[in-house]
Formats: structure tokens, sequence, C-alpha cells
């Protein structure tokens, strides 16, 4: 079984993406086949090369702009070869050499999995972040279970289920990009786990500091909605989230980002509707986590 890793790029990161390509080269039996995507931005020359008698590589792609995350993962799975995806943040590290051997086993024996969703740990010791366990219950981070969405930047794929069900949406540019997926992998059938042996490094970055993260969170989780859940429960999906976002949030003008996002998202074309089947939405519910929360 092939293993294939794609890195996005900015091209700002010079250390850390060294760091990140030299973490997936040096995995015991790993051979994985590397592909960097600079996105928008040419691929830095990086201090790494292919260790002696591996058949590992590393192949580099420059999209001419920046064309979101889920775009560019899409091209980065496109230029790829291998039977399973791993996708990594630029500025994270794998933590233990044999974790590509662990992924193996695990994709070769288990034809219904479908992803694998790792666990993120803070390099300087830290609890670690809540948002980094997907699942409800979120509170011990160590114990493995199915889930029904993932990590996008640490994660590995089943490259033939990713490609059936037709990858990331690009159009939601950044955030829930990987639920999306998620659930038409559900509705296919295939399972998604947590698995807490699968372990990247990463620091502690809250994602608000993304300049358009509430507007492209609350958009993106309507779109979401119109294109995979049967309307009843998008319904109820999105009056949750408008609760849960008045709750949480204090500020203001993270309040009017968030609408704005929400009012593009019913006023502008989410993308195919595939509506999933109640059977998928019964299933998320015994997987502990029903598509309204």
């Amino acid at each position: 079984m092939k293993i294939s890793c794609v890195i996005l790029t900015m091209g700002n990161r010079v250390p850390e993406l060294a760091r990140a390509v030299e973490s997936t080269l040096n995995q015991t039996d790993g051979d994985v086949e590397v592909v960097i995507v600079g996105n928008g931005a040419d691929v830095p020359e990086l201090p790494v090369s292919v260790p002696v008698g591996s058949s590992a590589s590393i192949r580099t792609v420059r999209l001419s702009h920046n064309t979101g995350i889920p775009a560019g993962r899409n091209r980065g799975v496109e230029e790829c070869s291998g039977d399973v995806v791993l996708f990594l943040d630029d500025d994270g590290w794998y933590g233990a050499p044999d974790l590509v051997s662990h992924l193996r086993e695990r994709f070769s024996t288990e034809h219904d999995l479908a992803v694998i969703s790792f666990r993120v740990m803070d390099p300087e010791g830290g609890v670690g972040q809540r948002r980094h366990v997907p699942r409800l219950r979120a509170g011990d981070p160590e114990r493995s279970s199915p889930v029904t969405t993932f990590l996008g930047g640490a994660c590995a794929i089943r490259r033939s289920a990713f490609l059936q069900v037709g990858g990331l949406p690009e159009r939601f540019f950044y955030a829930h990009e990987e639920t999306d997926l998620a659930w038409r992998l559900l509705g296919e059938g295939y399972r998604i786990e947590y698995d807490a042996q699968t372990v990247m490094y990463h620091p502690q970055v809250p994602p608000t500091r993304h300049t358009d993260f509430y507007r492209l969170n609350a958009r993106n989780r309507v779109w979401l909605a119109r294109r995979n859940l049967p309307w009843p429960l998008a319904t109820l999906y999105l009056l949750n989230w408008i609760v849960l976002t008045l709750l949480r949030e204090r500020s203001r003008p993270a309040l009017r980002a968030w609408f704005k996002g929400f009012g593009e998202g019913l006023r502008e074309p989410a993308g195919e509707r595939r509506p999933m089947g109640w059977k998928t939405a019964w299933r998320m519910l015994r997987l502990g986590r029903p598509p309204i929360v």
C-alpha cells in the first residue's frame, strides 16, 4: 500500500516546512511520496533530502494564486499516486517514526475505513485544544473512537474514497470543508476514526488568527447544511448554531462578521446538493454527534 503526503504552504515558513517534510521522509519503512503545494507562492528550497536507500520522493506544485485550503489539497491529491493520502499542515510534524507503518496496517485490513484523524499535541507540553478532538466528548484526547468529522491538517484518507465523493468542496476556501467531506463519506457507508496512537505536533494557535474566520465559519456552516442535510435537519442545525454563537461570542465585531457570513451562506450558491439519507443521520446520532450540532 503506497502512502502519499500533501503539504500546503504559502512559502513563508521555511524552517517549519523543512521539519514537516523531514518527519514524513524519516518514517520507518515509510517510503512516502511527499507532494508540496505552493498555494499562490513558490515552494522554497529546503535543506532536506530523501534518505539513502529509500524509495520516498519529493514533488512540488505551484498554484498561480491562493485557491484556498480545499482546492489546494484537491490539487495535491491529483498529483499523488498513493492509496492513502496524509494531509499535514506546514507548521506541524509527526510525533513518531512508525506512524506510517501503523496507518498502512490499519488501511490494509479495515476496508471500510476512509479517514483516520490524528491526535494533535502541543510541543510545549500544554493540554491541547478541545477542538482538536473531533467529537462532543473531547475531555480525554488519549481515547480513540469513531467520529463524524476529522481534522483537515492532521489526517490520513483513503484516496479512492476521497475521489468517490468528489473531494473537498473548493468553494468553501477555508472552514468546515472536512465536515462536508466526512458527511458524504458516512453517507457511502465508510468509517471515520479518531486514533489517539497517531500523533502530530502543532503549535497552539487560535483559529481566529485568520482574518475572515468568523465570516467564513458562518457562511460555510450554512453551505454545509444546504448541501448535505434534509431540510428539517438543516433548519435545526442552523438554528442551533445561531443560539450557540450568541451564547458563546461576546465580541460585537465578531458577531457582525458571523452574521454577515451567515447571510452570504443563505444568498450565495452552495454547490451541488446531495442530502444524506435518514439512515446516515441516525448512524451519526448513534456515533454521538447528530447532524444538528
